[in-house]
């Protein structure tokens, strides 16, 4: 009750609680679209290249979500380039690219003269969200959702058999490029309140937790959009009341949601498989005696 109370009595903690929420959501939304589609690695190389752009946008004074997309684009053009004109599988050129970029925003950000730490960038600080920052997240997420919303189909379609879509005509390419857009914009969003070093996980566990609840491609989306947002608003809650970094506290609350959906889910819970597996054995071996016993009677 105190920090519902704290959250009404003090602006900078309702902006980080808001901020917290709406990024919640956009990460557990775009976050179930990347991995339905194999790209949580992509997604990992575009957190950690959004570093050089961050840096150069307080060397020079630009805005800093044009400058860390333009970065994170770059590195996602890098990646393709690589792997397009070598041997080299896609996951040896992500881990090429982006700790390259991730070492250049770090030497970078050194010779910037910024009130913000390093320890901030790389593990989030959310109170100390400014209004401008609130209000970009909300017109990011709403952008996100819209365009998910208006072109469900599409994703859907091309998500689920990129080769069938093919074929019936859909775009798979631009599409492509899109989901990867909106992967690096919400990144940058997040980049605020977990940092580039856990921002992956904003996008992935969420959205994994999700997949092992559910099936269906739309509920999967908000149900992850649910949980990144409740992580995201008890890991404030727990940074704030225990004096926390905030990043980290996200993080590890939205692992602890994964970790109950692993052992507990109904479908496909870690605790449920090994029940069914004993319950199978012990089907198996009651048949196995019943069968003896009647060769026995029958002998």
């Amino acid at each position: 009750m105190e920090f519902i109370s704290d959250v009404l009595s003090y602006p900078h903690l309702a902006r980080a609680a808001i901020t917290a929420a709406v990024i919640g959501v956009a990460s557990g939304v775009i976050g179930s679209i990347i991995i339905l589609r194999g790209l949580s690695l992509m997604g990992d190389a575009i957190s950690h290249a959004v570093m050089p752009g961050i840096a150069v946008s307080f060397l020079l004074g630009t805005n800093v979500l044009i400058a860390a997309l333009l970065s994170g684009l770059f590195a996602a053009g890098s990646i393709g380039f690589i792997n397009n004109n070598s041997r080299l599988k896609r996951d040896t050129s992500i881990g090429i690219v982006f700790t390259a970029f991730l070492a250049a925003g770090v030497l970078l950000w050194a010779r910037t003269n910024s009130a913000m730490t390093i320890e901030a960038v790389l593990f989030g600080d959310v109170l100390s969200t400014r209004p401008s920052q609130m209000f970009q997240s909300i017109v990011i997420a709403a952008i996100i959702i819209g365009l998910v919303v208006l072109f469900y189909k599409q994703l859907m379609i091309t998500t689920m058999d990129a080769e069938v879509a093919k074929a019936f005509g859909f775009p798979t390419r631009a599409i492509q490029y899109a989901v990867l857009i909106g992967l690096a914009v919400v990144t940058v969003s997040a980049v605020q309140t977990v940092g580039v070093i856990l921002v992956v996980a904003m996008l992935i566990t969420p959205a994994a937790t999700a997949y092992l609840l559910v099936r269906k491609f739309s509920t999967m989306m908000w149900l992850a959009a649910f949980l990144g947002m409740t992580s995201s608003i008890v890991g404030m809650y727990f940074s704030y009341s225990w004096t926390l970094q905030s990043g980290p506290a996200i993080v590890l609350v939205a692992f602890a949601m994964f970790l109950l959906a692993f052992f507990l889910s109904p479908r496909q819970g870690f605790v449920w498989i090994q029940l069914h597996k004993i319950h199978e054995r012990r089907q198996i071996h009651s048949t196995e005696s019943a069968n003896s016993a009647k060769e026995n009677t029958f002998s």
